[in-house]
């Protein structure tokens, strides 16, 4: 059909420059200005939403007694001097920090800066990475904070030490392969070490116009920090040398030489899930079956899990009072002297056999009494024979694999700092942490079921 109902006219193809792009000056466009002055009449509160993670995090600090940091302030409304810093924020910062996987110092620091979150918690008050590093380094607070959150989940009847699950954990240590070295380059090490720190001092006292006395003293005392790592290896290098022989002279085998790391002396090489060798630490963390609530914690340079139960269950008895039940724990925990002492304690250790399918399989009984079991051996064989007992061990894995998984979650892969002193305090505070988000839970499941 040619004709149309309505004439159109001519048809005329438009010419390449009208298809054209039209000029960047003639089109209109949104674009940011950013030196317009604007004029914001909110506070700091507004701008974070409620319910935010952080507001629940400055709650529960808020209720807890920091006595411990308090009283060793020194500015007073009668003495001079600037004022301290809240030990609340301090604490609320590295909680909402480790919950969000941050570990460093100076990136916590760069966080309350441009962070809103972190910004809120700060409310205008300033910190730098050596106020927030030096507060997670004070020994002795972190450990009375865990026994009083644990404990006044206790008084609130909210938790019980009945059966706790333990299990551990390898950290890699904040220190290189190649800075484990046997004796012999130890010693040269550390006389190297100390002749650098006597040159400095000479150095002082020659020529004091060459540098200046703030220098001299940095590079004395970063030398003198140097020649004290090496003199640690070297003594744990000599200690870890007598535990090989002693357990070399046992099975009759060759004890191979033994290494120590300069810059984390306390480190110790591991074997990892996947097979490898890393420098690492061994994180404990005994945690109650029945509301997931961690109420012990240890970091030992050992690698094995053989002798960390009845040190944990000390531990729980001398925060608490009181010994659980009932230990469940892996076949790396199972030492006969490790459950015999766990029996004399008071605990009933749930463990697996070691070879039980083998014994099965070659027709014998792995749950009879062996030639010279003790009691509480004997019990224990015949009690992971039975249907309950393998059962209750099941709740283990959902507790203390649910706990590791969590630290794992928060980037509990490398210790942030060095020394075995100071690693017990990051497991303590990735305990707290757990424990501060667990027990605001189970208090508003209470308080709803109340």
């Amino acid at each position: 059909m040619d004709a149309f109902l309505f004439d159109k006219g001519p048809s005329i193809s438009p010419s390449p420059a009208e298809v054209a792009e039209p000029a960047v000056d003639q089109l209109r466009l949104r674009v940011p200005e950013r030196r317009q002055v604007e004029m914001h009449w909110r506070a700091l509160d507004e701008l974070l939403e409620p319910g935010h993670q952080a507001r629940l995090v400055w709650t529960a600090v808020c209720e807890l007694n920091l006595d411990h940091w308090l009283t060793q302030i020194k500015a007073t409304k009668r003495s001079v001097g600037r004022n301290a810093t809240d030990p609340r924020l301090l604490l609320a910062l590295w909680i909402y920090a480790t919950l969000r996987g941050v570990g460093s110092a100076r990136e916590l620091a760069r966080l309350c800066k441009e962070h809103l979150a972190y910004e809120w918690l700060c409310g205008g008050v300033t910190v730098n990475h050596h106020m927030l590093s030096d507060f997670r380094s004070r020994e002795g607070g972190w450990s009375e904070l865990l026994t009083q959150i644990v404990g006044s989940l206790l008084a609130a009847k909210v938790v019980t030490i009945d059966r706790v699950a333990q299990d551990g954990m390898r950290v890699r240590a904040h220190a290189g392969k190649a800075s484990f070295r046997r004796r012999t380059t130890l010693e040269t090490c550390l006389d190297e070490a100390r002749q650098q720190v006597e040159t400095l001092r000479q150095l002082a006292d020659e020529s004091p116009d060459e540098l200046s006395k703030r220098q001299v003293a940095a590079r004395e005392r970063a030398a003198s920090e140097r020649a004290e790592r090496v003199a640690d290896a070297l003594r744990n290098c000599n200690e870890l040398q007598a535990q090989r022989d002693a357990n070399a002279g046992k099975s009759g085998r060759t004890s191979n030489m033994a290494r120590a790391s300069t810059s984390d002396p306390q480190a110790r090489v591991m074997q990892f899930s996947d097979g490898g060798f890393r420098p690492a630490y061994n994180v404990q963390f005994a945690t109650t079956t029945e509301t997931g609530i961690i109420v012990g914690v240890d970091v030992t340079n050992e690698g094995t899990d053989s002798e960390q139960l009845p040190p944990m269950l000390e531990q729980v008895k001398r925060r608490y009072e009181r010994v659980p039940a009932e230990s469940l724990v892996d076949g790396g925990f199972a030492s006969l002297e490790a459950i015999d002492a766990a029996s004399t304690m008071g605990s009933t250790v749930y463990a697996p056999l070691k070879d039980e399918r083998k014994q099965l399989s070659a027709g014998k009984d792995p749950y009879a009494a062996k030639k010279g079991d003790s009691a509480a051996i004997a019990s224990w064989r015949a009690r992971m024979g039975t249907a309950a007992a393998k059962r209750l061990y099941q709740l283990r894995c959902q507790t203390a694999e649910w706990v590791n998984a969590q630290a794992r979650n928060r980037r509990l892969y490398q210790m942030p700092v060095r020394g075995l002193a100071k690693c017990r305090l990051i497991g303590l505070l990735y305990a707290i942490t757990h424990n501060v988000l667990v027990g605001m839970k189970l208090r508003a499941e209470a308080n709803y079921s109340g």
